[in-house]
């Protein structure tokens, strides 16, 4: 579990100071692993900055365009600056863009993909959750995973999924999301990894039966392939 964490107006001395290098090596391989192994639970060392903000704080420099969603309780923008000199730039020019509130489906849809030349410059979303438990339930299939593993993020808009989707569909241009817990519990997605997302309540309208038709009712567990 993290350390206390600081607030942002704490001293420049202690927050600019970013990640010392045992903590950034740490969470490097963290999110190595956690996208060598899709649905694998990573654990990112304790510090006093966000989790979800310690891959950008590890991994951006001077040369990475960042992008830094926040809520309320803002003010990380500045430390990040000074900890890691990565400029910040829109989202859709973004290589990690983290997000330490909560997202919709139109964040996923602006991200940067890259291209079939230059894939590598397809970005990273890093997306903060409260668990990787008690949300619908992920399916996860394809390299990394000798079987089909499951996680279930508490995420706010289910319609990620099929966002994601769209951004992975012209592989190997798209994007690589990861999810980090507020006990610094990690789980990486990248665009190689096959999804299907499961409604525990049917309540999606695409999956809902046409009116039109007659048949059977509507099942409590419905599922999308992405």
């Amino acid at each position: 579990m993290s350390e206390n964490i600081l607030p942002a107006q704490a001293p420049p001395a202690v927050l600019g100071a970013g990640l010392d290098p045992v903590r950034a090596q740490q969470v490097y391989r963290a999110v190595l692993e956690a996208f060598a192994r899709p649905g694998s639970r990573q654990l990112l060392p304790p510090s006093h900055f966000p989790p979800a903000l310690l891959p950008m704080l590890a991994l951006a420099d001077l040369e990475t365009g960042t992008h830094l969603i926040e809520g309320d309780d803002g003010g990380w923008g500045p430390v990040l600056a000074v900890a890691t000199g990565a400029p910040a730039v829109s989202q859709p020019r973004a290589k990690y863009v983290t997000a330490l509130a909560p997202v919709t489906a139109a964040t996923v849809a602006r991200m940067h993909t890259g291209t079939a030349r230059s894939p590598e410059s397809g970005a990273t979303l890093v997306l903060a959750v409260d668990s990787l438990d008690g949300g619908d339930p992920v399916r996860l299939t394809g390299p990394g995973l000798r079987t089909e593993c499951e996680f279930a993020p508490r995420v706010i808009d289910p319609e990620i999924w099929a966002a994601r989707e769209e951004k992975v569909a012209e592989f190997p241009a798209g994007i690589d999301l990861l999810f980090v817990a507020r006990d610094g519990s990690l789980v990486g997605i990248p665009r190689t990894t096959a999804v299907t997302h499961s409604y525990r309540d049917g309540t999606d309208p695409r999956l809902l039966p046409d009116p039109g038709r007659s048949g059977g009712g509507q099942s409590d567990d419905t599922e999308k392939a992405y």
